[in-house]
């Protein structure tokens, strides 16, 4: 059996064990599809992103979460680029990355801080049934209805596309309690890895909102901090003309009510981005059976 080096990175965290944490396998080359899943699986974080070699960009990255393979991850994409930087593997700048939704182009600044530009932006508004949303999210749909007018109910995606669900006050989103399957379906429904709730009503006076992220059929009750989810949101804010005055960035806020606070920039002007640092929590090694071998990985 061969041995692999496998990290924990809280992305879009300023200190260990908050934000939302991603593996990160630095040395994935020969890992067969098999491997990699049951690697992810061993890991149990929502995604683990696997650094490879290409041909068309400066790094590959294949992301799985504990049950499948997503094309893509923003907040793995971040951890993996946060832990290279950190640990001397790339330096600062301007760089590209293959995924399974094409090459995307990265930034790392000085102070560490990881920029990934999100993939073309697509913005759908959906007809409300504000009866069933309120259902699933177990909101109050008053809750709803009250920001529908401005603020309409879609499917966005810059990668990953998400159903986007506006809510009025934090007090309401904060007592969300979510049925998965209702979420399951509706997100299946539309095309969606899940369903992103969203205020403006925000614990942080520099933040532009709150956000949650359920993603039952990732396997993923509730995600901590949502990097793909919050670029889409940006493209959506942008398309719908939320602000009189369109900001250069925003501060989305998210996790509190898992106790893993993150925060991520975005920018949304001529193309989406998000941003954030990565910090190491868990260095490690692990067994990876033989590609054949169905035995369960050894920590």
């Amino acid at each position: 059996m061969d041995t692999r080096r496998a990290l924990l990175v809280d992305a879009f965290a300023a200190e260990p064990l908050a934000g939302n944490a991603a593996g990160v396998v630095p040395d994935a080359d020969d890992l067969s599809d098999a491997q990699m899943q049951a690697i992810a699986r061993e890991l149990a974080v929502s995604e683990t992103a696997f650094v490879r070699s290409s041909a068309t960009a400066d790094r590959r990255l294949r992301y799985f979460s504990p049950t499948q393979e997503v094309d893509l991850c923003g907040h793995a994409t971040i951890a993996a680029h946060a832990f290279l930087h950190e640990s001397g593997a790339i330096d600062a700048g301007e760089g590209t990355v293959e995924t399974n939704v094409g090459v995307l182009d990265v930034e790392i600044e000085a102070d560490g801080t990881v920029w990934m530009n999100q993939d073309r932006p697509t913005v759908e508004r959906i007809a409300p049934d504000y009866d069933r949303l309120g259902a699933a999210l177990g909101i109050d749909p008053a809750a709803l209805r009250d920001v529908g007018a401005d603020a309409p109910i879609a499917v966005a995606s810059t990668g990953l596309p998400f159903v986007l669900v506006p809510v009025n006050f934090l007090e309401n989103l904060s007592q969300a309690s979510p049925d998965a399957g209702a979420i399951e379906d509706l997100a299946d429904e539309h095309g969606a890895a899940g369903v992103y709730a969203f205020t403006f009503d925000t614990l942080g006076g520099d933040a532009t909102l709150h956000a949650r992220a359920f993603a039952p059929a990732l396997g993923i009750t509730e995600d901590p901090v949502t990097g793909t989810a919050a670029g889409a949101c940006g493209a959506y804010l942008r398309e719908v003309g939320a602000f009189d005055d369109f900001p250069a960035e925003m501060r989305f806020e998210q996790g509190h009510f898992l106790d893993r606070p993150g925060r991520i920039r975005v920018e949304a002007t001529t193309e989406v981005r998000v941003g954030g640092h990565g910090v190491t929590s868990f260095d490690g090694t692990l067994t990876v059976p033989d590609d054949e071998d169905d035995d369960i990985l050894e920590a």
